[in-house]
């Protein structure tokens, strides 16, 4: 199968599109779509979160000859490749063993049913009533109505959940009934502002700054920080299980568990 095939089956799902008018309107930086392409036919694929030394791995011991990631294989402009460094020790050996690369970036976090709705949905989620950063046919950062439990029983839900024993939660116990999330290390100023004004009792992120633990303790919210893996993998898993059979050769999902 060729690799514009596999890559328009992806594209129709959930568009580049996205993330170039996410781009233009915010003024961000991505860099999404096929990343590398040897010129062979796809065989196989593993899906990853990141172009990790184990995808590469498991690409290598399925026989697949492509990787689909969610964080860019390269995120700007290279100028050299050194196999000295981590980064260019893994392009070099997708190269070196015919491996392309996809990634689906801010495409994915935008999407109708992408990265950050279903951390949405995995927190517990039920009427999305509120988005934060919108565009045509997409939407990043929710605030929703949760099941009234304690902040205790929240997190203790969260950290199950998304497979995690790395969860920092920050304020004081009391009931949650409402909640906010940002996937990836999506909180700011403004993301705070909107959590609050929406009525949310909680935030969940991760790679949260100081400056911004302490703004959302002192408007009155809860804080819960997930790696920055964990907030992602969830989701991005969801998505291969929902078009990994569709992409007409074999696909298979790679999790790194040390970054969970």
């Amino acid at each position: 199968m060729k690799l514009a095939d596999v890559y328009a089956v992806i594209d129709g799902a959930y568009p580049k599109k996205l993330s170039d008018v996410y781009v233009k309107n915010f003024g961000a930086h991505d860099n999404s779509g096929v990343l590398i392409d040897t010129g062979d036919d796809i065989t196989g694929m593993v899906f990853s979160l990141d172009l990790s030394g184990g995808a590469i791995a498991a690409a290598k011991a399925r026989g697949a000859n492509l990787i689909v990631t969610h964080h860019p294989a390269i995120f700007f402009p290279v100028s050299a490749l050194n196999v000295q460094d981590a980064s260019g020790a893994r392009l070099v050996s997708c190269l070196r063993a015919g491996i392309c690369v996809i990634s689906m970036h801010l495409n994915l976090d935008f999407a109708p049913e992408g990265i950050d709705y279903h951390l949405a949905k995995g927190i517990g989620g039920q009427d999305v009533s509120d988005t934060y950063e919108n565009i045509d046919g997409g939407a990043y950062g929710r605030v929703y109505d949760v099941r009234r439990q304690s902040f205790a029983d929240l997190c203790a839900h969260v950290s199950k959940e998304f497979h995690t024993g790395r969860l920092l939660s920050y304020g004081a116990e009391g009931e949650i009934s409402r909640a906010a999330s940002f996937c990836g290390a999506g909180v700011d100023g403004g993301a705070i502002r909107f959590a609050k004004e929406h009525g949310a009792d909680v935030i969940v992120s991760s790679d949260v700054k100081h400056n911004y633990i302490c703004d959302i303790l002192e408007s009155g919210m809860r804080l819960v920080v997930l790696t920055h893996y964990a907030s992602e993998n969830y989701g991005f898993k969801k998505i291969y299980q929902k078009i990994g059979d569709k992409l007409g050769v074999p696909a298979y999902y790679h999790e790194d568990g040390f970054m969970l």
